[in-house]
């Protein structure tokens, strides 16, 4: 396609660092370009403590892990999500209880939280869709007064804010991703975050294989031993090298991905005044970091149609999710507590244009008049 939906962000500075690893001969995990890495997230974020991870789905298992979920448990969360965010708690034998979403932002509609909560519950997990913040201070109160932690998965929302708390921060346990497809990315990659320090060290632990080998790297104690279950969780050097380099200049790739969105927003704005289309909305308090840029149409139908306009030329659009509880494990390892009002249908009428940080204004404004020209917009 001429205009592709993602390319991957890259900053020229890549294959320097990545040579610095291999030059230095550390190219395994939890090297100088790691804790970079690490102290760049705290610093934007205020956790107590981040640590990379191989990625988000890793992160969030971790997180599943420091949580305590054990088979029997339930926990809560949108349907309309990556796989991920519902197997991390499938494989410590958890239920998934799922429930409807706002048709605004496409996040876990909080009014429908409360009512799914059982004896079983042990966790909420909201998902910040497209970087744009679900409504924390309702959530927390919720947990707080029926004693559940809160895991926030901001896969897509890194140097997003809530009330100007930024996304990962909020909740008792965050997770970020990395992956090619997101803002910053390190190929596969993500980054557990933790808002209580007294997690800190068996998430060291959990990461390092369930052993207490970064004490020992630490020179703490004078041999590592296997401590408690964990797994490898640390990312190559040479990956947190990549990532490092997009994180140093993190601020120029926010405004120029805002600077698309806004582009496409403004240029839009005529279609969604006519009915015919639908535009994200972002509320109040809210401050989103241009993740993606989608539109809402009439229908399914509708929606297929104007994929395949797109793509005739020459221009690669996405759907997204289809929501989990649908899906052949969804039905085994999960359950829809309450209506499905917006989850499937919403989700059917969702397109993602292409959105990355060196989309150029040429092609924003080639997409845009193809999709008017798809509605006979003039």
């Amino acid at each position: 396609m001429r205009i592709n939906f993602n390319v991957p962000p890259f900053t020229g500075k890549e294959f320097d660092y990545i040579k610095e690893c291999v030059e230095n001969q550390k190219i395994c995990g939890d090297g100088p370009f790691t804790a970079k890495a690490n102290e760049w997230i705290e610093k934007k974020t205020g956790v107590s403590k981040a640590l990379l991870t191989t990625s988000c789905t890793h992160a969030t298992e971790m997180s599943a892990i420091l949580a305590g979920i054990k088979e029997g448990d339930e926990v809560i969360m949108p349907s309309y999500t990556f796989v991920s965010t519902a197997n991390a708690f499938v494989l410590r034998g958890a239920k998934v209880v799922f429930v409807d979403i706002r048709p605004d932002t496409m996040n876990i509609d909080e009014t429908k939280i409360e009512q799914a909560i059982t004896s079983k519950t042990k966790a909420i997990v909201p998902v910040h869709y497209a970087g744009v913040a679900c409504e924390m201070d309702t959530i927390m109160d919720i947990a707080k007064r029926h004693n559940l932690l809160v895991i926030e998965d901001a896969a897509q929302g890194v140097m997003s804010t809530y009330k100007g708390k930024a996304l990962g921060s909020i909740g008792d346990f965050g997770n970020f991703s990395f992956h090619e497809t997101k803002n910053y990315s390190m190929g596969e990659g993500g980054a557990l975050l933790l808002r209580d320090e007294t997690y800190v060290d068996d998430a060291i632990i959990i990461r390092e294989k369930g052993t207490n080998r970064t004490l020992y790297k630490l020179g703490k104690v004078d041999k590592y031993s296997w401590i408690e279950p964990g797994s490898s969780y640390l990312p190559s050097e040479m990956n947190a090298a990549y990532l490092y380099a997009q994180l140093e200049m993190a601020d120029e790739i926010n405004d120029a991905r805002m600077d698309h969105w806004n582009r496409y927003f403004e240029a839009l704005r005529p279609l969604e005044e006519k009915k015919l289309i639908e535009l994200p909305v972002v509320p109040e308090g809210c401050v989103h970091n241009a993740h993606m840029f989608y539109i809402k149409c009439k229908d399914l139908e509708e929606r297929e149609q104007l994929i395949n306009f797109l793509k005739s030329n020459d221009i690669l659009p996405a759907s997204h999710y289809v929501p989990l509880h649908s899906s052949k494990a969804g039905k085994i390892y999960s359950e829809f507590r309450g209506e499905d009002r917006y989850t499937t249908r919403e989700s059917e009428r969702l397109l993602r244009l292409p959105m990355y940080y060196k989309l150029t204004n040429d092609d924003i404004d080639e997409v845009v008049m193809r999709v008017k020209e798809f509605y006979k917009f003039t």
